[in-house]
């Protein structure tokens, strides 16, 4: 017998969440105890432990996100039409969404199951009945209807594109969004000299411009104490950055890059950059096994420009993950340009959507998800020699 138990806090998930073999710090208990301690205003995670005759097989992180014009558009603009067209889009998604997955970092964080004891049509039906019960639990608690209904974030290859009735029976619509920036370490590059002389002259010159740049910035790695002390810097940094999106569905809270240090340790690192002691600039990593996942960042929007402070990070964090030995750094989707132009390759993504009233069409919805995530034209670069 197959059956789901939600779980509302880290802390009552079984013994055996982390032991169900998956090579994935996002699904693991230290990176969700963070997340669950410093979690946006707009978002509550719910973790679903699937059974089969007691026996813990799959594993589901589902996402409460109340999306309203405000979270969702920062940037207040005086064109009329643009106001026009956000008043229109946050109609159709303000209120709650379930998001199967972590919405607040590009990928498949979300699932889990044991093959070999579960089919991937029974799993995803077992993820379907709790995604029924918390809506009735939402309702029933919060007053809220669930309005839309999110898988995020699966790559052309992976093996869920296969349970297409399943998707065809709930009305879930494949949309494909902005592709993953990924760069794969070669071989060859045992040092970040061999990194940089695989450049060819036009991108080696840049590399140097860049550097050159940046030489009176101190870039090192902060400690728990200081995150502690500096909390609110980090905060103001990251969210110059933030507010500066076009979209954004959610704003992280202050303490979250101190709780998430508290929780995955050396698993989670803050490099900041300092011009005469003074805290200009950050990027934090996590290390997920063999990948090194790249996650926020920001800067002092004012000495960007001068000191090229976000392509160094980007060299930084290439050159951090071949010296330990990583064998791909997830760059994420945004800035896809600049992210090639130092050796990262698009992967082109996808999300099951659907909108739980009948009466608009799903049409609609994928025109909404295309105004707030569009596939922007873009050059690729190509920096290495053929």
């Amino acid at each position: 017998m197959i059956e789901h138990k939600i779980y509302r806090k880290v802390s009552e998930i079984p013994s055996e969440w982390d032991a169900l073999s998956i090579n994935d710090v996002f699904l693991k208990t230290p990176f969700l105890a963070g997340l669950e301690a410093s979690s946006p205003s707009n978002i509550t995670s719910y973790y679903v432990g699937i059974f089969k005759s007691n026996n813990l097989i799959g594993k589901v992180v589902i996402q409460r996100v109340q999306m309203y014009l405000d979270d969702v558009f920062r940037r207040t603009s005086n064109s009329f039409l643009k106001q026009i067209g956000k008043q229109l889009v946050s109609n159709f998604v303000r209120g709650n969404a379930l998001v199967v997955g972590n919405l607040m970092h590009t990928g498949q964080h979300g699932i889990y199951f044991d093959d070999t004891a579960i089919s991937q049509d029974d799993f995803l039906n077992t993820i379907q009945s709790a995604i029924e019960d918390l809506t009735i639990e939402i309702k029933e608690k919060f007053n809220k209807k669930i309005r839309i209904i999110v898988f995020k974030d699966y790559f052309e290859a992976d093996t869920i594109h296969k349970s297409t009735s399943y998707f065809r029976s709930q009305n879930l619509y494949k949309i494909q969004v902005q592709p993953n920036m990924i760069f794969n370490v070669s071989d060859n590059w045992e040092t970040p000299e061999n990194y940089i002389s695989d450049f060819n002259k036009k991108y080696r010159r840049r590399y140097k411009t860049a550097r050159k740049k940046s030489a009176d910035l101190v870039c090192k790695e902060l400690s728990k104490d200081y995150l502690e002390a500096h909390s609110k810097d980090l905060f103001r940094l990251y969210e110059t950055v933030s507010d500066n999106a076009r979209v954004n569905s959610f704003k992280l809270d202050e303490n979250h890059f101190l709780s998430l240090k508290q929780s995955l340790k050396e698993n989670f690192k803050v490099f900041g950059y300092f011009l005469k002691n003074e805290l200009v600039g950050f990027y934090s990593v996590i290390l997920n096994h063999d990948k090194l996942e790249t996650y926020f960042l920001g800067y002092n929007k004012e000495l960007q420009n001068k000191y090229q402070m976000y392509l160094n990070m980007l060299f930084n964090m290439a050159c951090f993950g071949i010296e330990n030995n990583f064998k791909t750094i997830v760059y994420a989707r945004t800035a896809m340009e600049i992210k090639s132009s130092i050796g990262a390759k698009p992967y082109n993504m996808n999300v099951y959507l659907t909108h739980t009233n009948n009466f608009i069409a799903n049409t609609i919805m994928r025109c909404v998800v295309k105004y707030m995530n569009p596939i922007r034209k873009w050059e690729e670069r190509h920096p290495f020699k053929k």
